[in-house]
This record gives C-alpha cells, sequence and structure tokens, in this order.
C-alpha cells in the first residue's frame, strides 16, 4: 500500500490568525500565554486539515522562521540576545526582528534593542529565513523542548506525527561564519546534538524523523559530499528511521552520494527531478522508502492525475508498500484553501489548487494505485475537463501578445548614451547634492488607508471618496517629507495595496485571490497575483497617481513601477510556458507604463526589481541563461527613455557579489540594495569590481522596529564610501517603509537625512 504524506503545511493561518497574534504581542497588546495559544490552535487546525494522510508533519510550524527555529533547537542564538530575559521567545523574536514585546516602551534601550538577524531567500522561493550565524567558537546545545511539546499535542490529537527538522549540513550551509572561519570545522560539535536530538524523538514515540537537505540540489564540493557521508553515518544509529527530504531541484551529480547515505528514506521532488527518480531507485538499498513529490508545493495549478497516475503506475508496481507520495515540497510556498475564493472567475478557479486541494491530489493517486483507478472515476473526469479547459481557452492567448515578443530586437534594450553622459545630463537638470537622499517608495500604510480600501472594495464609498481620500494621503505623506528635507521626494504608494499586486490589477493575463495569503517572513504575508494568459497593459497606471503628487512640491518626483523578472517571481506563473516568454510580455507592458511616466514629467522613474536574484536557478551553471533573459527584460522595460531621465532599480536581500556583472549590464542609473543588516558587507565585491554607475546602499533596517542613530548612519555611509566613490553613493532605507509605523519612520529618516548632512559638511 502507498503511503501518504507531507513535508510542511502553510502556518500562518487560513484568515492570518498568526499574523495578528504576533503583532498584538509585539504590540504589548496580549500575553505570552495568548500568543502560545493561538499556536497551539494554528497547530491544531493544521493537523486537522492533514487528517487524511498517512504521516502529519510536526515540527513545521513557527512562530517566525523555520531555521530560527532549529538555530533555538541548536542553542545557537548570537550572543547579543543571552540572558536578556528569562522569556526565550524574546530572544527568539529579537534576533527575528531586534526587538520583542517586552521592548515596546522602550525604543531606545540597549538592553533590549539589538542587530537583528541578517535575513534573506530560502533558496529561489520569496520565504526569507533568517540566517544562522556562527564562529570558530561556536558550541551547540539541545534544547528540544519545542519539538517534544509539539509532539505532545499531536499525540493528543491523535495525529500519527513525523517530526520535521532541518539537515546539519544545510543548517551550516545556510549559516553565515562572521568571523570569516571554515563552517564545516564546526560539525563534529554539531552531530552530537543532533544525535542526542533524535534519541530525545525517539523516546517520544516517533518512529520517522523528516531531515531537510535541500542542499543537495545545489552545486556541492569535494568536502561538503563528505561531510554528508561523515554526518549520516554518526546520525544512522537505528533509534528512529530517517527520510532524508530533497526539494526544489535535481540532485544531478549528488545523486550517487544520496545512493550511498545510510537513510532509510528519500524524498525527491519529482516536479523537477522526475528523470532521477529511476537512477534514484537503483542506487538506493532495496529496503528503503522512496517518496516522491509528485504534486507542485510552489505553485497552484492542478495536477494532471491521469498523466501522473501513468508513470506512477510502474513505480508502484515496483516498489510497492516502499512508495510513498507527498507534495514536492513543503506547501509552506502556497495559500491554505481554494474554498475561499467564491468570488473568483469560475473557469479559472476550476485549473486551480491549493494546500488543502493539493493533499487531496495525493490522497486520490494514492487510492488509484491502491485499489484501482475506477476507485476515483469521477474525479479523473472533473480533472481531465478542467484541464482541457484551461489548455484550450482563449482568455490564456492573445495573438498580438505573442507577436510583440517575436518583434523583440536588440535595440529596444539599449540606452541613447553611456552611463557617463546620461548623468551629467541628469545631474545638469536635477541639481542633487552629493549623498542625495531618498527612500525606497512606499510609506506606512496607515490604518486610515486600510480602511479606505477596504470601503472601496467593498463598496461602501464611491470611486471618487476613494481618489480623495487617497490624495490626502499622498498629500500627507509629501510634507512630511518636506519637512524632513529629502532631497528625492516619493509619493508613498497609498493607493497601492501590494507592489506586485496593484499592477496585476490592470494587467490582462492576471487573476486574484480574497485569501489566498502566503508568508514572505514572520508575520508578513502576501497574496500572490496568478498568472494565467498573456499579459498586456490596457491603460496607464501610476501616471495620475504621480501628477497629482508631482503638482504638489518643487522637490524632484520619483515614479514608482514594480519591474518585470519581480512581477514574475512574485506571482504564481503559468506552467505552459517558458517563464523567460512571460518575462517579456510583462517587460514591454511595463515599458509602455514607463514612457507614459516620463511624457507625464516624471525625470526619475524607479523601477524595482526586488526579486531579480531569487530567481537564479540554484546551480550556478544555470544562471547565464536566466541573467540572459531577466536582465533583458529590464533594459526592454527601463532603456526606451531619454538620457536626462534618470532609471533607478531597487534589489531586496540581494548577494550581489556572483552577479555584479549582470547588475551592471542592467545599465541602471542608481541601484539601491540592502545592506544595513550585513553591516555593509555586501559591497565588498565593490572593491573589486568596477561597478560604473550609482549605488543607494540602505543604512536603515526597515524589517526592524529599530531606529537607526545618526551616528549608526555615518558609519555605514563611510563604510560605503570605502568601496564606491562618494560622489556616486546615495542615503536610503533598505527597503520600502509601507510595514513600519510613522512614529518609527519620522525619527529614523531624521538621522538618515541628518548624517547626510554632515556627511556633506565634512566633505566625507
Amino acid at each position: 500500500m502507498v503511503t501518504t504524506h507531507n513535508l510542511g503545511f502553510p502556518r500562518i493561518g487560513a484568515r492570518r490568525e498568526l499574523k495578528f497574534a504576533l503583532e498584538s504581542y509585539w504590540k504589548g497588546a496580549s500575553s505570552h500565554e495568548q500568543l502560545q495559544k493561538v499556536g497551539v490552535e494554528q497547530r491544531a487546525r493544521c493537523w486537522h486539515n492533514q487528517a487524511a494522510l498517512d504521516l502529519v508533519p510536526v515540527g513545521d510550524f513557527s512562530f517566525y522562521d523555520h531555521v530560527l527555529d532549529m538555530s533555538c533547537t541548536l542553542g545557537n542564538l548570537p550572543a547579543r540576545v543571552r540572558g536578556l530575559h528569562d522569556n526565550m521567545l524574546d530572544n527568539y523574536f529579537r534576533v527575528a526582528r531586534g526587538r520583542s514585546a517586552a521592548d515596546v516602551q522602550d525604543h531606545a534601550s540597549s538592553c533590549s534593542s539589538v542587530a537583528a538577524g541578517e535575513m534573506t531567500k530560502w533558496f529561489d522561493t520569496n520565504y526569507h529565513y533568517i540566517v544562522p550565524e556562527f564562529d570558530a567558537e561556536t558550541g551547540f546545545n539541545l534544547d528540544s523542548s519545542r519539538l517534544v511539546d509539539q509532539l505532545a499535542e499531536a499525540k493528543a490529537a491523535g495525529v500519527t506525527a513525523k517530526p520535521v527538522i532541518i539537515g546539519p549540513i544545510t543548517y551550516l550551509a545556510l549559516g553565515k561564519a562572521k568571523d570569516g572561519s571554515d563552517k564545516l570545522a564546526l560539525l563534529p560539535r554539531l552531530l552530537p546534538v543532533y544525535a542526542s536530538l533524535l534519541s530525545v524523538l525517539a523516546a517520544q514515540g516517533a518512529e520517522w524523523v523528516q531531515v531537510d537537505e535541500p542542499i543537495l540540489v545545489t552545486e556541492l564540493d569535494p568536502a561538503w559530499q563528505q561531510a554528508f557521508l561523515d554526518a549520516y553515518q554518526i546520525l544512522n544509529r537505528g533509534v528512529v528511521k530517517l527520510l532524508l527530504a530533497t526539494y526544489f531541484g535535481q540532485l544531478r551529480e549528488n545523486l550517487p552520494l544520496v545512493g550511498l547515505l545510510p537513510v532509510q528514506g528519500v524524498h525527491i521532488d519529482a516536479i523537477n527531478a522526475r528523470d532521477e527518480v529511476r537512477h534514484l531507485i537503483a542506487a538506493s538499498p532495496p529496503e528503503r522508502v522512496i517518496s516522491l513529490g509528485v504534486v507542485n508545493g510552489r505553485n497552484i495549478w492542478k495536477t494532471d492525475l491521469q498523466a501522473t497516475l501513468d508513470w506512477l503506475e510502474p513505480l508502484s508496481v515496483h516498489l510497492d508498500d516502499r512508495l510513498w507520495l507527498a507534495p514536492s515540497c513543503s506547501l509552506l510556498h502556497v495559500p491554505i484553501d481554494l474554498a475561499v475564493e467564491q468570488k473568483m472567475d469560475a473557469e479559472i478557479r476550476s485549473w486551480l489548487a491549493f494546500a488543502i486541494q493539493k493533499l487531496e491530489e495525493i490522497q486520490l493517486l494514492a487510492t488509484a494505485l491502491n485499489i484501482g483507478r475506477a476507485a476515483i472515476a469521477t474525479e479523473l473526469a472533473a480533472n481531465r475537463s478542467a484541464l482541457i479547459s484551461r489548455r484550450t481557452s482563449t482568455r490564456v492567448n492573445n495573438a498580438a501578445v505573442k507577436a510583440a515578443v517575436v518583434a523583440i530586437t536588440p535595440d529596444i534594450g539599449r540606452r541613447h548614451s553611456s552611463f557617463t553622459v546620461r548623468a551629467a545630463k541628469q545631474a545638469t537638470l536635477l541639481h542633487l547634492p552629493v549623498y542625495p537622499t531618498t527612500t525606497i517608495g512606499s510609506f506606512p500604510q496607515t490604518r486610515e488607508i486600510r480602511q479606505a480600501r477596504s470601503q472601496f472594495k467593498a463598496g461602501n464609498i464611491s470611486e471618487a471618496a476613494y481618489k480623495k481620500a487617497m490624495r490626502h494621503e499622498i498629500e500627507h505623506c509629501i510634507r512630511e517629507q518636506e519637512k524632513l528635507g529629502l532631497d528625492v521626494l516619493v509619493h508613498g504608494e497609498a493607493e497601492r495595496n501590494d507592489m506586485v499586486e496593484y499592477f496585476g490589477e490592470q494587467l490582462e493575463g492576471y487573476v486574484f485571490t480574497q485569501g489566498g495569503w502566503v508568508q514572505s517572513y514572520g508575520s508578513r504575508c502576501v497574496k500572490p497575483p496568478i498568472l494565467f494568459g498573456d499579459i498586456s497593459r490596457p491603460k496607464a497606471m501610476t501616471v495620475e497617481w504621480f501628477s497629482y503628487a508631482a503638482s504638489l512640491t518643487n522637490h524632484p518626483m520619483k515614479g514608482m513601477l514594480t519591474g518585470p523578472v519581480t512581477l514574475l517571481n512574485w506571482s504564481f506563473v503559468r506552467d505552459d510556458q517558458p517563464r523567460s516568454i512571460t518575462s517579456y510580455q510583462l517587460a514591454l507592458a511595463i515599458r509602455e507604463e514607463v514612457l507614459d511616466l516620463e511624457k507625464a514629467g516624471a525625470r526619475i522613474i524607479q523601477i524595482d526589481e526586488a526579486a531579480l536574484r531569487e530567481g537564479l536557478p540554484l546551480r550556478k551553471s544555470q544562471w547565464h541563461d536566466y541573467l540572459r533573459w531577466a536582465v533583458e527584460s529590464f533594459r526592454i522595460t527601463a532603456n526606451g527613455v531619454r538620457d536626462a531621465t534618470q532609471i533607478h532599480t531597487h534589489m531586496c536581500y540581494s548577494e550581489f557579489n556572483d552577479i555584479l556583472a549582470a547588475i551592471a549590464d542592467m545599465d541602471a542609473d542608481v541601484i539601491t540594495i540592502e545592506t544595513s543588516r550585513s553591516d555593509m558587507e555586501l559591497l565588498d565585491a565593490f572593491q573589486t569590481f568596477s561597478y560604473p554607475n550609482q549605488i543607494g546602499p540602505g543604512v536603515y533596517d526597515i524589517h526592524s522596529p529599530n531606529i537607526p542613530s545618526e551616528p549608526q548612519v555615518i558609519t555605514l555611509v563611510k563604510k560605503a564610501a570605502e568601496r564606491i566613490p562618494a560622489e556616486r553613493l546615495w542615503v536610503n532605507p533598505d527597503c520600502g517603509l509601507k510595514t513600519r509605523q510613522w512614529s518609527e519612520v519620522i525619527p529614523a529618516l531624521t538621522n538618515m537625512v541628518n548624517a547626510a548632512h554632515v556627511l556633506r559638511a565634512k566633505g566625507t
């Protein structure tokens, strides 16, 4: 009989219950006990939604981040938070965001506000994790209470539990040695703690433990490959059965290594690595369980059940009860339940599957394999009908859009003149001082803004009343920036619910959800739009708001757009054509908006490519092709403007060192990047790479409530000036300010602007 299981389930809640509980706790409006109660309730709901599975993951729930959870389990929190409070959860949140609930009344206290841990993307997803910190002296000390407590809850709920942990090699690989020491040298200290953890889990009744090692789908040098062999020889002590889980890609040269590892089961991503499944079976011991991820855990399209069964049935005969079925990866990356989407177009809705529906697909496949296809004949017919509907729909394909992509030539992506020529013209037009100050685009999305948007969507206020409310917010934002003394202003994006959703709502080829929330980090959730068809722009999307904002001030005003690669990477993307084609379609649409903004008087236009790097394939050998079409997409979007129009772009959490040449090839006049959490380490590469254009390294970590002091900003800018000539440096926050409060933003930006004035006066 086929065994069904899952690698992980969304934890934020169908109505974002965990988000609201976290934010209430951080504000001091609820207690530690109340937050823990919400955690218990959410775990119970997650397990209930997976009750039909043979094995249910336990330990995948997190109050902020599962990698940070593992750091706590291993006793590896940074020294700066140890002993600050008896409550472990407070220290946990300090690492995650720089402050916890206990500090809500004290923004400046050095004993309560600390530097938040560095945050970056989880492989090539839009989920952010807190980077583990190491040095040569790092030690580890087991704290298994989180897993023990959750296993006890699961047992009381009648759940057949499979504990989930991050494997030791992936944990080390994802961390950062702050002193530049060899991370692998820590493995002998780390493995005894893992061995003890497995013993504890066995004592709690666990038969199987899922050990996530997604680093196996990346290129590993011989030392890291050997580390896998060494580690699992030690961990395979027979106390529990180990299911080694890989996902997000192919094993390739690591496949023989996985075949040799002494583990009782292996999970492989059969969406991305289907061709490797038979090789893995052949390389595995005859008693090993083979878990196949046959339903896509990263996207929202229905599985072709019939085609999947055609492939699975011979494998089922061969493997018999050694065959397990699961989604390809944790379902953390998709919304919870399609059933809430009652307002969505019925035809498009019939093409989709969210987390609960994906688990239903797993159950249907298992039933067909265990009993026969006749047992799911009705479901197979409905599935086939939905797939045919999508494949033949005239709403998916637009001949004019396809023809425009075919007509793209290299010239469309080239600026008229070199950066040196453009920079001189822009300087004459803009008259900006050295160290010009600006922000990345958004300002706080206040309760009043959200309320007006909600009332408008519900039909409770007219479009005219809504626009009046948004104009009021825009004017307030501009006046505050003028008082702060910022050099280049933004309109604050009050009218935008999300930097991707806002544009997608105005482009043909997108559809949107009511409750399709996905966790990005901590309490931050997004509703990725669904890109189902060919993309076109029916009308201008931002010009009206920009023109109004520009009319209120004499300061330079940035036009704000989201770039094509970010629109692609932060959407659920169609799987029936290459991603590059969809990116080119988006580029042509946003190019039209860029040109309309320029006609409306915009002399600075920011085209955010926050997600450019996260779209990189996990293997460097595949980077070239992605960077080729991603950079070309940006250039198509940006490079139709005149020399005097200054093009900015912004990138989030990007380790730039290895793609600097591609970023330079984008040829943006100014690039702003997030650097404050890494203490400007991201700029080290600029010491050896002569980046030609202007750059704004972030000096204010907007993902933390901590307020940077004026001396802190000065220090960061000086560090940047050691790598980038001062005349090419901008001063700006790390990212947009929509998630912050005005009470935080005003003092932080005041310190930032004052720091720029000090630096100008000193001629630094």
